[in-house]
This record gives C-alpha cells, sequence and structure tokens, in this order.
C-alpha cells in the first residue's frame, strides 16, 4: 500500500481517519480543525485535506463565524437510506405498542443484520423503563443478553468462532456466561425453543428474554424481547414465554407475507 506525504496510507488509512473525523463531529456537535488534530494526532496539514474532501462530497459544513466543522445534509441522506431498509411497518410497530402494554415491561423489537442486532423499536415508560444502553444500533455484549443470544444460536460453529471473544468472556453482570462451553449448552436449548434468557447477564437486577422473528424461508430476521427487574419474571417465566412466541408469531406473518411497508 503506497502512502502520501504526510506518513497516513492513501487507501485504508485515510478512510478510517475520514471516518473519525466525522464520528469526532458527530459525538462534539461540531468541532475546529485544531480539536481533531489534536483528537485523532494528525498533523494539522492532513485534517485540512481530509476534511476539504469532506466538505466537497458534503458530508460536512464549514460554520465560518465559530470556525468550526458540522455535519453536513448527505448524512441525512445515508441516514433516511437506512432508516427505509430496516424500516419498521406499522403493523409490527403496533405489535411492540401492544406487548408492552400486556406485559408491563420495556419491549424491543431488532432486526439481524449480519452479525449486527440493530434495536429498530423500544417502548417503555417511567414504571417500565429500558435497559442502558439498549437502543438503536445495539449489538455488543451477544453473550450476555437475549437478544445476542437468538443471534448466536442461528449461526453455525465456525460464524460464531469469528464473533465471540475468548475464554473468558467478558462479564457484565453477576449472570454472565464467560466460557463458550457454558454458552454452547444454553444455545441449543436456544436454537431448539426459539426463545433465549438473559438473568443478570447483561446488568445487575435486570432480565430479558427474546424470541425469534423467522422470514417465509425459515431463516432469523429478528427478533422481539421484554425487559424488567429481575422480581417481575418470578413466576412469570411461563406467561412472558407465552406472549413472546404470540408477538413473534405475529410480526414474522408479515414479514413472511413480504408486505411489510
Amino acid at each position: 500500500m503506497t502512502s502520501v506525504d504526510d506518513g497516513v496510507p492513501a487507501r485504508g488509512g485515510s478512510v478510517r481517519r475520514t471516518l473519525q473525523i466525522l464520528e469526532l463531529v458527530a459525538a462534539g456537535g461540531g468541532a475546529s480543525a485544531k480539536e481533531i488534530s489534536d483528537a485523532i494526532g494528525l498533523p494539522l496539514p492532513t485534517v485540512y485535506r481530509l476534511v476539504r474532501e469532506l466538505l466537497d462530497s458534503e458530508y460536512l459544513v464549514h460554520i465560518r463565524e465559530e470556525k468550526r466543522f458540522e455535519l453536513g445534509y448527505k448524512l441525512h441522506q445515508l441516514a433516511l437510506s437506512l432508516h427505509q431498509q430496516i424500516g419498521v411497518p406499522r403493523a409490527v410497530r403496533s405489535e411492540i405498542v401492544a406487548l408492552h402494554q400486556r406485559m408491563g415491561m420495556a419491549a424491543y423489537f431488532a432486526i439481524h443484520r449480519g452479525a449486527q442486532i440493530v434495536v429498530v423499536q423500544t417502548v417503555d415508560s417511567p414504571a417500565a423503563a429500558r435497559l442502558k444502553p439498549i437502543d438503536f444500533g445495539f449489538h455488543e455484549a451477544a453473550h450476555a443478553t437475549a437478544l445476542g443470544k437468538i443471534l448466536l444460536a442461528d449461526m453455525d460453529d465456525e460464524q460464531r468462532e469469528r464473533h465471540l471473544d475468548p475464554d473468558p468472556m467478558p462479564r457484565f453482570g453477576p449472570g454472565t456466561l464467560t466460557t463458550r462451553r457454558e454458552l454452547a449448552e444454553q444455545l441449543a436449548d436456544v436454537a431448539d425453543r426459539g426463545i433465549a434468557w438473559e438473568l443478570e447477564e447483561f446488568q445487575p437486577g435486570a432480565t430479558c428474554c427474546a424470541a425469534a422473528v423467522r422470514s417465509a424461508s425459515g431463516s432469523i430476521v429478528g427478533s422481539v424481547a421484554v425487559s424488567a427487574p429481575k422480581e417481575l419474571f418470578v413466576q412469570r417465566r411461563d406467561v412472558v414465554e407465552r406472549e413472546l412466541r404470540r408477538t413473534a408469531s405475529a410480526v414474522s406473518r408479515y414479514y413472511r407475507s413480504g408486505h411489510t411497508a
């Protein structure tokens, strides 16, 4: 790979640093060239060169009065395209709202995109708050979440090997399974039943249960889930599973029909 004269790789390195600039500007609501240089560790001439490309492509705008750069409207167009690809049909949204209302728990709908879990709808309330940081784009800690276990259970051994951390896997809560052997045993049950439980594995005191959503071919396209403090799940496991299966079945019908707009 060739390099430009500032020592930054001309291809992959430049792309990575360009994305770092966008992420930095997004996180801070804007940034000056000096702030970008200090944060990423690039010389100012390199920052100006990369920023100029982003300005020309309308991914950034220059606020001259403040001498800062902010996100451009081109990113909004990309965001709209993403939401169109993973948008939640109205009928599906209604099913997740109904699940929340029936159970009195935070309810979620996630789309599986490759090895990622994208939580595209969350319905909660002050009395039934969502788990943090489960939100749009959540896909971390798959071995410690019910949503993640649905994803992992659908993978073959090779895919799972690439996705999981080596033993011991990171511990997030008192119940986290940190060995692959323990997890594999549980995932076999998840694959068989289509239901995954997470008992204080992601956050202390919190429990979550998820059910798989399948397409017409039988492949898993996503999952529905509920979460609540562990006390609310005591003696309600059968009810939780029944309601999740009911919702997952209804949502699956929309995806099998092909009419999900």
